[in-house]
């Protein structure tokens, strides 16, 4: 707490949001927080303020403010522009958010969210689960929420965060063509509250409307496919060159060997064959929401 013109402000600390850990094994995200922490402190000095000073003036806590410096938490954009405003940096500490903005999540979740961006093509099978890259906001929540082990409310926040900044692969242009088999076990699963479970129906038929997306279920009643081993991913890209992966072969990793990917293509085209129609698949998922 601190006083400010005689009335008591609560300063913001870490169990609000005020940043994220920084991941130690994530050296380009080390590096770039690291500089950003330094530029923060530097500054800083040069104004003459001490960090608790400093803090109270930009709404945060000092432990905070030695975090943020110290390469130890990654600032948020608020922290950044109060920072900005309070030091008189003209814009330069704002400005570094469009590259603390790329470290912010988890360095798997970038880098997959790099080859998403990049691709032409992607074709997913998902065997448990509703793809992240069509879920909504709330259904990623309501599984994220029963994790184990459990996320704290920031990690929890940031993983979030992170799933639904892939999702700017639609908003995409040329847009990439995009083909989905979804288990019909996954559509039928309850995943949060009822009105959760109907929004993402919903979503899913909005979605497989779009010209350059194909969404198709595989019922339960099918015969056995080359899919049970686990999730099936293919991304092929403008250049031609592609990156597959499968939880059921080469030990779950991605993989560019021509042998291997036209193996998971002939995978994943048996089971395209095997699944409902598109069409048929959309009246499908109408079906389970109207049973919903």
């Amino acid at each position: 707490m601190t006083a400010v013109d005689g009335d008591a402000v609560r300063l913001k600390g870490e169990a609000d949001e005020p940043g994220w850990e920084v991941d130690p094994d994530d050296e380009w995200g080390v590096a770039v927080i690291t500089t950003v922490g330094r530029q923060l402190k530097l500054r800083r000095e040069a104004a003459g303020m001490r960090a608790g000073q400093f803090g109270a003036a930009i709404g945060y806590g000092e432990d905070l403010v030695y975090k943020v410096e110290g390469g130890k938490r990654i600032p948020q954009r608020e922290y950044l522009d109060r920072a900005d405003e309070v030091l008189g940096a003209g814009g330069l500490l704002s400005a570094a958010w469009e590259d603390v903005k790329r470290v912010r999540y988890p360095k798997k979740v970038r880098e997959l969210a790099k080859l998403e961006a990049q691709a032409a093509e992607i074709g997913v099978y998902e065997s448990i689960s509703i793809n992240g890259l069509l879920q909504t906001p709330e259904h990623a929540r309501a599984l994220f929420e029963v994790w184990q082990p459990a996320y704290s409310e920031e990690d929890l926040e940031r993983v979030l965060a992170a799933r639904m900044a892939r999702k700017t692969i639609f908003e995409r242009s040329p847009a990439p063509a995009l083909s989905f088999v979804e288990e019909e076990a996954a559509l039928r699963r309850r995943v949060g509250s009822t009105m959760v479970c109907r929004q993402q129906l919903e979503h899913l038929l909005e979605v497989g409307r779009l010209r350059n997306v194909t969404l198709q279920v595989m019922p339960t009643s099918s015969k056995a496919h080359p899919g049970l081993s686990g999730r099936i991913e293919i991304l092929k890209f403008a250049d031609g060159t592609a990156v597959g992966r499968s939880d059921g072969a080469y030990n779950g990793r991605p993989t560019s060997d021509p042998k291997q990917l036209r193996i998971l293509e002939l995978r994943y085209g048996t089971i395209r064959a095997q699944a409902l129609p598109p069409e048929e698949s959309l009246a499908f998922i109408e079906q389970v929401l109207g049973e919903t």
